[in-house]
């Protein structure tokens, strides 16, 4: 299986879990060979080459079995101008280098002649070097920076929300949801229970392990969490995860979608982060007995790194326009700076448990994000606090939403920021986001989100024609 098994975080019980006690899984290794042989057993006929476009968007070349050598061998070439964001003309062509673990053998998908595989792979410049356009390779290269500083993973646990919607006898989408079920419900009231345990079941078969399903909040609104990985491996997950639930969904007549804030005056979909340094030992590094709370001097530098820069990284984790109507008090998501072990008004969390599972829980990203970009951003910060040894920022326990602006920087504690185009401006004044994104997606990054900005402040909305139209 391409999805590693081992010992996890529980998201619903995570003070019962004595992760020693768990069953210690390890993940498949595939050589060139079993690949070529697990196809010929297994049937498979078609296999898509998978990459990520620097706007988080899963890209594929396909090819038939007789190339599929070829593809292990990394002889498969595309042309890079045609993806937005990537190269120029003259810098098109591009290879791409399958991760041998990322094989996998889609279940849902199979045609009259046989079965689909994929392979997700890393983008090689003709002289055989990682690509600076590839968002994978590029997360790659600043985890690589973690053991000069003594760690040896960062694992991620993330917990993507969704919505359903119907779609209709042409199968267009609706803005109908599936359900006026609120948080925990069951069916009746939850309609999407039956898509969501298909989706479970089919993630199951292809490998994750999952913790819990549940209908969230707002109406025809859903969460499915899984275990956690180590970073890049954690990225791969949450792509093939949206892919999954996007296909079984289809069958099921619904549409899912990660869009941030789909319907106003309802909860947004985020994606809680789950995050904890082990060191070299494999030891979590977030963890010191001997402290009161728990928590040990690299997990206080690393929460301060992290909200040092947040405003900085609010446009990769939060990239579209959409994101920032999710960023606004009253809907659970966080807005403001800051940090706490008990309050969920802050950005980051510190979950109740400890010992292996002790994690910081940064709560402003959400499922538009590209998770490679999002992780190269969080994981540079976070290391900047260690590092540099930042002066610790104090948590916050009062709750923020009942504070006033001016309460709120008394306390010291910022705005994320209100729009994509506030947040491009900071992200341009931090060097440290430019260097953990490169220099080719740093700026290619800001040009697309530039430009979706114009053509979003020159749109005529429908709010504006309800509220103008008539009375001017």
């Amino acid at each position: 299986m391409a999805l590693q098994k081992k010992k996890g975080y529980n998201f619903l019980n995570m003070h019962s879990i004595d992760l020693r006690d768990c069953k210690k899984k390890t993940m498949k290794k595939y050589t060139k060979n079993e690949i070529l042989k697990n196809a010929k057993e297994e049937n498979v006929r078609y296999i898509r080459l998978m990459f990520t476009d620097i706007q988080g968007t899963i890209k594929s070349v396909e090819i038939p079995l007789g190339q599929l050598e070829n593809a292990l061998d990394g002889k498969i070439m595309f042309d890079g101008s045609s993806i937005e964001g990537f190269v120029r003309i003259m810098e098109a062509d591009m290879f791409l280098k399958p991760d041998l673990d990322t094989w996998l053998i889609f279940s849902w998908e199979e045609t009259s002649y046989g079965k689909v595989a994929r392979l997700i792979c890393d983008v090689y410049t003709p002289d055989g070097k990682p690509s600076p356009v590839d968002p994978r390779s590029n997360l790659k290269r600043v985890a690589s920076k973690m053991e000069k500083l003594g760690f040896s993973t960062l694992n991620i646990g993330f917990e993507p929300e969704f919505f359903l919607f119907k779609l209709d006898e042409n199968g267009k989408i609706t803005m109908d949801v599936t359900d006026n079920g609120g948080y925990f419900d069951l069916s009746p009231m939850d309609g999407a229970s039956n898509c969501r345990r298909d989706i479970v079941l089919e993630l199951e078969r292809i490998g994750f392990i999952i913790e819990a399903s549940h209908h969230e909040v707002a109406p025809g609104q859903n969460e499915i969490n899984f275990e956690f990985s180590n970073i890049v491996e954690a990225c791969d997950n949450v792509q093939t995860f949206k892919l999954v639930v996007k296909n079984i969904a289809r069958r099921h007549g619904l549409h899912a979608t990660f869009m941030p804030k789909p319907i106003a005056d309802i909860n947004g979909s985020g994606m809680h982060t789950n995050c904890s340094l082990s060191d070299l030992e494999g030891n979590n590094a977030f963890y010191d007995p001997n402290d009161p709370d728990g928590l040990s001097e690299v997990c206080r530098k690393w929460i301060t790194g992290i909200l040092t820069h947040a405003r900085s990284f609010c446009a990769i984790t939060n990239p579209t326009v959409n994101s920032y109507k999710r960023l606004v008090p009253g809907y659970e998501a966080p807005c403001y700076v800051s940090w706490s072990q008990h309050n969920r008004s802050v950005m980051v969390r510190i979950p109740a448990t400890r010992g292996k599972t002790t994690r910081t829980e940064i709560r402003s990203v959400d499922t538009a994000t590209n998770p490679y970009l999002a992780m190269a951003v969080i994981l540079a910060s976070g290391l900047d606090g260690i590092e540099k040894d930042l002066p610790l920022i104090n948590s916050i326990n009062a709750n923020l939403f009942d504070l006033s602006r001016i309460e709120r920087e008394a306390l010291g504690v910022k705005n994320l920021p209100d729009n994509l185009k506030e947040a491009i401006d900071v992200l341009q004044e931090d060097d440290l986001m430019k260097e953990a994104l490169g220099n080719h997606i740093y700026s290619k990054f800001i040009k697309l989100k530039t430009k979706e900005w114009d053509d979003f402040k020159t749109y005529v909305t429908e709010w504006e024609i309800n509220r103008y139209m008539k009375i001017i």
